[in-house]
């Protein structure tokens, strides 16, 4: 009887050992995340789905409400259709551009074959986001097209590393223009 009551005993500072620890532990991890300045979402209801579907739909979905929302909204400028097809050249600029970089002093020259059909997005990406790039970066960003093929030139003293490093890729999402250029097609006032 004294070895089952022992046991018990154990048995209880135990629990109420691990219990606390996991306690400590969900407040530590609470502590940590407001520390980073995470916030607690609300709860969705169970089988209210949170993600609305392919990266463009979800994108198209945004822009469409964020038009709503607005009262000014002119529809009869809206065009979607517009910003799909450049969701689409996004998309096969990452997913299909075959392209032939070169380091040079203090960047990089990327050449465009624009004669295959897997380059023709970059074809009309290219030349609308070179400018903008320089804008925001202060880089030389300079875009050439002769004979089928499409050269951009990207330097800048003192970032030639960060140039190099980011690619063709990189340069091509580096801004912060993206989601007020997406808007600006959508409602007709802009397009590549």
């Amino acid at each position: 009887m004294h070895r089952t009551k022992n046991f018990m005993l154990v048995a209880a500072v135990t629990i109420a050992l691990s219990t606390a620890a996991h306690a400590q532990h969900a407040m530590d991890h609470k502590e940590h995340a407001t520390m980073h300045g995470a916030t607690t979402m609300p709860a969705e209801p169970i089988g209210s789905p949170a993600e609305p579907g392919q990266g463009a739909f979800a994108a198209i979905a945004e822009i469409a409400r964020i038009l709503r929302d607005d009262p000014d909204t002119d529809w009869s400028s809206v065009d979607l259709e517009a910003l799909r097809d450049h969701l689409i050249d996004m998309d096969a600029l990452i997913s299909d551009t075959e392209i032939e970089t070169t380091q040079v002093e203090s960047g990089l020259r990327i050449e465009i074959d624009l004669i295959k059909q897997q380059n023709q997005a970059a074809s009309r990406m290219v030349p609308a986001h070179a400018p903008v790039l320089a804008e925001e970066t202060g880089w030389n960003s300079a875009v050439k097209t002769s004979d089928g093929s499409l050269v951009w030139t990207v330097t800048g003293e003192g970032d030639s590393a960060q140039i190099k490093a980011l690619g063709f890729y990189g340069l091509m999402a580096t801004g912060d223009h993206h989601r007020e250029h997406h808007l600006a097609i959508a409602s007709g006032h802009s397009a590549h």
